[in-house]
């Protein structure tokens, strides 16, 4: 049971943070299906920061690997904000080339630089086995992960954001109205970039947190399994909210976290069902959890539509 809540918890957080990225780049109007690919560039920033730097104080680990975790989410989305909001190109292109790339370079700079250190080793693996540590305080048998944390100020900060300042009502008249909010004088590209980079913020610190839910290296080639898309699912069924989007994530998570602890449940193990449909069960319900709600959702109006002045 203890471990069931531990890995609901990370794998919630992961959600959280992905989702809440995607929900500030929509309610200012761009659509953000790159954040599986920026959370693949996330995870590398962060793993690269862990396997070159392996002897700093836990604090200072924990601090670093997130900020440069952020920092590599937020260059890659300024991918989508250049094409999106410059020149206006189709944002679901953008997001679908975006996941791709990602991988596709995460997988060869991971290679090249292990390369770079011992010729004979060409895989697209980094190891963080004892910086990991950094992250993880136990409490008896359950293993507390300062994102978890992370997640939840984050979460709340979000809210307050959104609905408590002038920025985030700002930023959510640009995905309502844009050229309404424009007519007030509110700079719509400005807000959209803002949302973009936020966006790509919370998905690189998602990044990390992903990969290290549990294990102690990472395979690049392998990117982010899904989670990405998985996230984009539990911000539509929170409908854009941060408070339904955590509930969301915490449903979501406890399906995904049934892959890794179901053998210690008799009564699941006994079932004799193969670990890939306990894998696959996020998705699934995912699939039809939005097949019965997407009807209803409320997204921003403008979401996806560019901007151009001259259309007022």
């Amino acid at each position: 049971m203890v471990l069931l809540v531990q890995y609901t918890l990370i794998f919630a957080s992961v959600l959280m943070l992905v989702a809440l990225g995607g929900c500030f780049s929509e309610h200012s109007g761009v659509i953000n299906l790159g954040l599986e690919g920026i959370m693949v560039l996330g995870a590398l920033g962060g793993a690269l920061v862990m396997n070159l730097l392996p002897d700093m104080p836990a604090f200072l680990m924990v601090l670093v690997t997130a900020l440069c975790a952020a920092l590599f989410g937020m260059l890659y989305s300024c991918l989508l904000g250049v094409a999106a909001i410059r020149f206006r190109a189709d944002q679901t292109l953008i997001g679908t080339a975006m996941n791709m790339l990602a991988t596709a370079v995460s997988t060869v700079f991971v290679s090249s630089y292990n390369k770079s250190i011992n010729p004979d080793n060409t895989s697209s693996t980094l190891q963080y086995i004892q910086q990991k540590n950094a992250f993880i305080v136990r409490i008896g048998s359950f293993e507390f992960n300062w994102f978890m944390l992370f997640a939840i100020i984050l979460l709340a900060l979000s809210w307050f954001v959104l609905y408590k300042t002038k920025f985030g009502l700002r930023l959510q008249a640009c995905g309502e109205n844009p050229q309404a909010a424009d007519s007030v004088g509110i700079n719509v590209h400005k807000m959209r970039w803002a949302g973009v980079l936020i966006s790509g913020m919370l998905g690189g610190l998602g990044g990390i947190v992903y990969i290290l839910s549990g294990v102690s290296e990472w395979k690049f080639e392998v990117g982010v399994a899904g989670f990405g898309f998985l996230a984009l699912a539990v911000m539509i069924f929170g409908q854009w909210k941060p408070s339904r989007i955590a509930g969301a994530a915490l449903l979501f998570g406890f399906f995904r976290s049934l892959s890794n602890v179901y053998t210690g449940f008799p009564f699941l193990a006994n079932l004799g069902i193969p670990s890939t449909v306990y894998n696959m069960m996020p998705y699934i319900i995912s699939l039809v959890i939005l097949a019965f709600t997407s009807r209803n959702s409320k997204a921003p109006k403008a979401e996806g539509q560019p901007y151009d002045k001259g259309q007022r």
